[in-house]
């Protein structure tokens, strides 16, 4: 063979070479790390809701931090623990009240046999077919807790417990729950002093009138609460639900729209409780902070806002170490006047001290947004985003929600449930709001995820240096986050803090999620074939 056929040969072959080699590392890709493949996974599926449905049931979600206790339970447990209780009902308004009945009342066990006033129960005490109800969203909705409130006399132990079952079928492993022990001895006592502007006065009256040992017997409630959901649980037995596994810690829920001395009175119990002062109250290790509830639009919480931000920010410089997160910015346009929509969330951040926002809608109409924006990123703000609870109570959803402004500003944010039992929701349904109505990627949940952890109450140091790019803690360098820490000094750190356990756990759960065999080949099948 001459030397010009031989080379004509070898031309040939590296030609075919060259053509056969991209389809061959196509079939072949390079290695890429499982976070990555999971990435790819879910944007192969998101078109496909029923594929992303699965996929976002079983992805880890770390914590639930805004979450109301007695919106979290569904209506057929309320109606359930009624007919238990001999509640009745009220056909008209559907209101629940104490047996025994007398007409026109009915027990609510009735509902068990009579399917339509069992499924008006349900509508009433939940955000089910509310488009039919004749009321707006906001209106059917902050309507049912009076509706269904008799069910939670004596029930809060079953709450704590469906909370946590639930949470766990979610892959969650924290909620920060809010709810008001010893609420009727507080406010009883509240009512026994008279309101005046010397915040410090006002509080010397509350302590002498003896709010330590209303506090004290809340704390004893906190305790009973907590074993009748390890019964209802079944912990500590080999036939455990996986709803003990659940972290719950809790807020005290202060009701904003009630008169002066109740508000301040319940604030001061939420500083206590949360062990503001030991020396007066043995703080329970369970309730870490406060928040504010009740609409934010009624007449009383928009008059007395100020005032509020005022009481905070003379607690908050008395005890410091008491968290504070408040609901602000739940409005939206036509719902108060433009001026009302301008400060809340301002002055909750600058006067009340809150290290997180709950809602936070109105955001973009507050006065220099992007300058408030700006400041929450530097001073570490977190918003709790409500998808759900927005879009039903207040008509914001899509491009409308500012998610992506916090998002885009550099604010921490991190789903929430707020009400999974009023709203008929749950956390799956948040990370697919957020995937379909938010268009997020996998990394944004993620980084979601890992943001409500560590931006939770729960004592501790972190696990991360940086809480924003997850850096991990010199303590634990070489060390895989989520494995079973090698170093000495690793072990030490996450043994040493309950956060960074907890944040230690959530990584463990996403190295097995994430080394999932994910069928992207299937996925891609299932693409519409072209007509021939």
């Amino acid at each position: 063979m001459t030397i010009r056929v031989r080379r004509f040969c070898l031309s040939l072959l590296c030609a075919v070479f060259l053509r056969i080699l991209p389809s061959a590392v196509a079939a072949n890709p390079a290695p890429t790390s499982a976070e990555a493949r999971t990435e790819r996974y879910f944007e192969s599926i998101r078109s496909n809701p029923n594929l992303l449905l699965a996929f976002l049931r079983d992805m880890p979600k770390g914590a639930d931090l805004h979450n109301h206790l007695t919106g979290g339970v569904y209506a057929e447990s309320f109606i359930q623990w009624a007919a238990e209780a001999g509640d009745c009902v009220d056909t008209a308004t559907v209101n629940l009240s104490p047996g025994p009945c007398k007409a026109p009342l009915r027990p609510v066990a009735d509902g068990f046999n009579d399917p339509a006033l069992y499924a008006k129960m349900i509508d009433a005490f939940s955000m089910r077919n509310w488009q039919y109800s004749g009321q707006s969203g906001h209106d059917h909705f902050f309507d049912a807790f009076g509706k269904y409130w008799q069910a939670t006399q004596g029930t809060v132990g079953k709450m704590l417990a469906e909370s946590a079952d639930r949470a766990a079928s979610q892959h969650e492993i924290y909620q920060e729950l809010m709810y008001p022990p010893g609420i009727k001895e507080i406010d009883a006592l509240a009512k026994s002093v008279e309101w005046n502007d010397d915040f410090g006065k006002l509080e010397q009256e509350l302590i002498a009138a003896g709010l330590p040992k209303v506090l004290a017997r809340a704390n004893h409630e906190i305790r009973e609460d907590e074993a009748e959901r390890d019964k209802v649980l079944h912990c500590g037995t080999p036939q455990a639900d996986l709803g003990c596994q659940i972290e719950q810690r809790y807020l005290f829920q202060v009701a904003r729209g009630r008169a002066k001395e109740l508000v301040f009175t319940e604030i001061l119990a939420g500083f206590l409780l949360s062990g503001a002062d030991s020396a007066l109250v043995a703080g329970n290790s369970h309730m870490l902070g406060l928040n504010l509830v009740m609409p934010e639009d009624w007449y009383v919480p928009m008059r007395d806002f100020p005032l509020h931000m005022q009481i905070l920010s003379y607690l908050h410089a008395r005890y410091p170490k008491v968290h504070i997160s408040l609901h602000a910015g739940e409005l939206v346009e036509g719902l108060v006047p433009p001026e009302g929509l301008r400060f809340h969330i301002r002055d909750s951040v600058d006067i009340a001290h809150a290290e997180r926002i709950g809602h936070g809608v109105d955001v973009m109409n507050e006065k220099d947004p992007q300058q408030l924006l700006g400041e929450m990123a530097e001073r570490n703000v977190m918003v709790e985003i409500c998808l759900t609870s927005n879009a039903v109570i207040l008509g914001v959803s899509g491009p409308r929600h500012p998610l992506s402004e916090y998002m885009r500003a550099g604010v921490p944010v991190a789903l929430s449930t707020d009400d999974e039992g009023v709203a008929r929701s749950d956390m799956t349904h948040e990370y697919l709001r957020g995937a379909e109505d938010q268009k997020l990627s996998y990394h944004q949940l993620k980084k979601m995820a890992r943001t409500g952890m560590e931006h939770a109450f729960v004592p501790g140091a972190s696990l991360w240096r940086d809480g924003r790019t997850f850096v991990i803690v010199t303590e634990c360098l070489g060390d895989v986050p989520g494995a079973k820490p090698r170093s000495v000094a690793c072990q030490k750190f996450v043994d040493g803090s309950e956060k960074a356990r907890l944040q230690w756990e959530l990584e463990g759960q996403f190295r097995e999620f994430e080394r999932r065999q994910w069928p992207i080949a299937f996925a891609t099948q299932m693409k519409p074939q072209a007509a021939h």
